[in-house]
């Protein structure tokens, strides 16, 4: 195996456990990222990234792996874990069906380093509104949650279908919008992940089985295991982070590596026009 495909592997896995969480978008980041490495053809890429999303998706699972334990043995008779189970389905399906309908165009027109970069930028002005705003808190905790609030948030989710616009983004400065607290909207954006990316990866899966190939492998391992470490690690950070600070960081984040994508389009310093 290729020493130099499987650090790119490991840099790929990387970014998609750092960003995945985060409200930086973790589809545009690795869009630009395969572009500038040079990584793999697009449709062993398309394979790739369903193993390094299902990565990410698995370090929620094992960090919540008590709270989703207890919500499994009470669906059948605990009022607050169906209540739960309901804002996670509510949450789940608006975004589902919009991207079942529309996400073979969405892939067309917009998956590229120049859509992205608009839409980090747009979103960052967003986040600084958002934190601009005076935020009146209606549920610290996930558990205060109703299904009209989890829908709001689902709706808000819906905006994550264009790649750099963040799916952790738009659900967490959703859930801030419609009254919850820092902690419960980072926390429902984790747990409204696990369908949404389990649902996804599946539909993945299905689409380019016949590009799964066991000579692979280690590439897949390598990135594999660095995005469910580095997913793991950035879920425990945020969790701190937001009990201390604001999304600000975050907006500024966006708006200076979007900024710098267009710039570099404009300026000729680098040609995004194949991606």
């Amino acid at each position: 195996m290729d020493p130099l495909l499987l650090f790119k592997a490991l840099i790929m896995g990387l970014v998609e456990g750092i960003t995945e969480f985060l409200p930086v978008s973790s589809t545009g980041h690795l869009i630009i990222t395969a572009e500038l490495i040079d990584f793999w053809t697009k449709e062993k890429r398309d394979v790739f990234e369903v193993a390094i999303q299902l990565g990410a998706i698995l370090s929620v699972c094992y960090e919540y792996r008590r709270r989703l334990f207890g919500v499994a043995q009470g669906v059948l008779t605990q009022p607050a874990s169906q209540r739960f189970v309901l804002n996670l389905v509510v949450a789940f399906l608006p975004a589902a069906i919009l991207g079942f309908l529309f996400i073979k165009p969405i892939k067309f027109y917009l998956f590229n380093p120049l859509a992205v970069a608009t839409a980090l930028v747009v979103g960052g002005v967003l986040i600084l509104w958002a934190e601009k705003r005076q935020h009146v808190v209606r549920a610290e905790s996930v558990d205060e949650m109703d299904w009209k609030m989890a829908l709001k948030v689902g709706l808000a989710q819906c905006l994550a279908l264009v790649p750099g616009t963040s799916r952790s983004g738009a659900t967490i400065i959703g859930g801030l919008f419609f009254g919850l607290s820092r902690k419960a909207a980072a926390e429902f954006s984790f747990f409204l992940a696990i369908p949404v990316m389990f649902a996804a990866t599946l539909y993945d899966v299905l689409r380019h089985l016949d590009e799964f190939v066991a000579a692979d492998l280690p590439v897949f391992g390598v990135g594999f295991v660095v995005s469910f470490i580095s997913a793991l690690l950035v879920i425990r950070a945020l969790i701190r982070f937001v009990a201390h600070h604001d999304f600000t960081v975050f907006a500024w984040y966006r708006i200076v590596f979007g900024g710098f994508i267009l710039i570099s389009a404009y300026t000729g310093l680098v040609d995004w026009s194949h991606s």
